[in-house]
């Protein structure tokens, strides 16, 4: 997803916020056998990557690659998130059910409203025929600036009005709730993506500074279920000022974010699981590099 990379944090590193790398004295090939050890213990759930190589979002998806990519991750989580319901990815939901999965499925809303209204029904659709755990009305649309804040309430009260029963949230960088606590208000659940890199954290500080997003998220949450909707590492690609992508820095960044989550019982969907090329084009060459498995389907690991 499209981040941040002008956002000012008001994270400040403290070597005394007990948040600090704690892997870093292994050696790399340690650092793989564990990264494998935390995957097969299981995540709560993980952000489903649609395309392969050469293939972009616009394109037409067999169901077929669909069931073998559920058939990769299902040893390894409970819940699959979808992040749109049309162009093939309202197969999603359906394949992940019947693979028995929970999910938590997207609208993509953006400036086109027809097709907002496209992906709005079809959710609704979705939510009627039991494919849907939690319904996703947009999609870091604040953050992009498509449509005004009133028309997401709008889109989010309509759903919830015609889906009783479905929890119903929206997705957006952490800060946005603590800017727009309207979004807190008609949200069943806060929805919240957490990314150091984007914020240029250098590495060791980056289970401190995802500490304070969810504590800052916590703040403006009115106590209502926090779930971190999105947050990984690059293997690969440009740096974002003292962010530097690795292949180590991923699997060490997986291993940490997965022991902080079950520390604090926080749901936590991680991003992403196969890496896919077509997001060069909207976020560098970086942007091809977030899945725990590469473009081949392959597990990352060293």
């Amino acid at each position: 997803m499209s981040y941040r990379q002008d956002h000012i944090s008001n994270f400040q590193t403290s070597a005394s916020s007990g948040f600090e790398n704690n892997l870093s004295t292994l050696s790399e090939q340690e650092v793989s056998s564990l990264f494998i050890k935390t995957l097969h213990n299981g995540m709560h759930g993980i952000c489903f990557s649609l395309y392969e190589d050469g293939q972009k979002p616009g394109d037409i998806i067999s169901e077929a690659q669909i069931i073998r990519r559920i058939g990769i991750l299902k040893p390894y989580t409970k819940w699959i998130r979808s992040f749109s319901t049309t162009e093939s990815n309202d197969h999603i939901p359906v394949i992940a059910k019947e693979h028995g999965l929970k999910t938590m499925v997207g609208a993509w809303l953006g400036k086109d409203l027809q097709k907002n209204d496209e992906e709005i029904e079809n959710l609704i659709r979705l939510c009627r025929e039991g494919y849907v755990d939690i319904a996703a009305v947009g999609n870091e649309v604040l953050y992009r600036n498509d449509i005004s804040l009133e028309q997401l309430l709008t889109y989010i009260r309509y759903v919830k009005e015609q889906v009783p029963g479905i929890t119903v949230g929206y997705v957006d960088a952490y800060y946005e709730f603590s800017r727009h606590p309207e979004l807190v208000d008609i949200c069943d659940v806060v929805l919240t993506n957490y990314y150091p890199f984007w914020e240029g954290t250098p590495f060791q500080d980056s289970l401190g500074h995802l500490h304070h997003m969810h504590q800052q998220t916590k703040d403006a949450s009115k106590g209502k279920k926090i779930i971190v909707t999105e947050t990984g590492w690059p293997s690969q690609g440009e740096n974002t000022k003292s962010a530097v992508p690795g292949r180590l820095e991923a699997m060490l960044y997986f291993i940490n974010v997965q022991m902080w989550a079950q520390q604090h019982d926080v749901d936590m969907f991680y991003f992403s699981s196969f890496d896919e090329s077509w997001k060069v084009g909207s976020e560098g060459e970086v942007g091809a590099y977030w899945g725990l498995w590469d473009k081949n389907e392959q597990l990352k690991h060293l």
